[in-house]
């Protein structure tokens, strides 16, 4: 079953939504964000920002959703470059509520099928805060192997944060 699809507009109050209930619980692991980010309008000119990139192929927007279709986070394929290194990078979330239920798990699943299916890429790149060990379990239960470490890779809750690179290369492209 798939958990994933590709996010709407009308998706933007679910999201705003959702980022204020989890504001606390995602401030560790996401970038400072101005207030306007947590609002319906903000998730709007987010989401256009998002669509816009897949028009362009660079990015694959998806939202995350349960078993009765409510939206419980977001998955992106980011930076998909095409070429010689044909790789993106991915990042999700998930609500609270929705912890441990395996679905960041299932929704990485599902977006790994998109790249090396549909878009026919080769590589996807994960990185992590060296503390992240559940997103660190979801990348290993989807067959992500460790391939280094960044320091100072990202800016994260106001402070560049060194990141675990993690890797999952297309077996049928060998």
């Amino acid at each position: 079953m798939r958990v994933t699809r590709l996010v709407m507009q009308d998706d933007a109050p679910a999201l705003a939504e959702l980022l204020r209930t989890n504001r606390e619980f995602l401030a560790p692991w996401e970038p400072i964000r101005g207030e306007e980010y947590f609002t319906t309008a903000g998730q709007g000119v987010a989401i256009a920002d998002a669509l816009a990139r897949y028009e362009q192929g660079t990015a694959l927007p998806h939202v995350i959703t349960s078993e009765s279709g409510k939206v419980v986070g977001r998955i992106t394929l980011n930076g998909i470059v095409r070429g010689p290194l044909l790789s993106c990078s991915v990042g999700y979330w998930v609500s609270a509520a929705e912890n441990g239920r395996g679905l960041a798990t299932a929704a990485l699943r599902d977006i790994g099928r998109l790249a090396f299916g549909e878009l026919g890429l080769h590589r996807i790149q994960a990185e992590t805060l060296r503390n992240n060990a559940a997103s660190q379990r979801v990348l290993r239960r989807n067959g992500f192997v460790r391939i280094g470490l960044a320091p100072k890779y990202l800016k994260i809750a106001g402070e560049w944060q060194d990141c675990i690179l993690f890797q999952l290369i297309n077996q049928a492209m060998r």
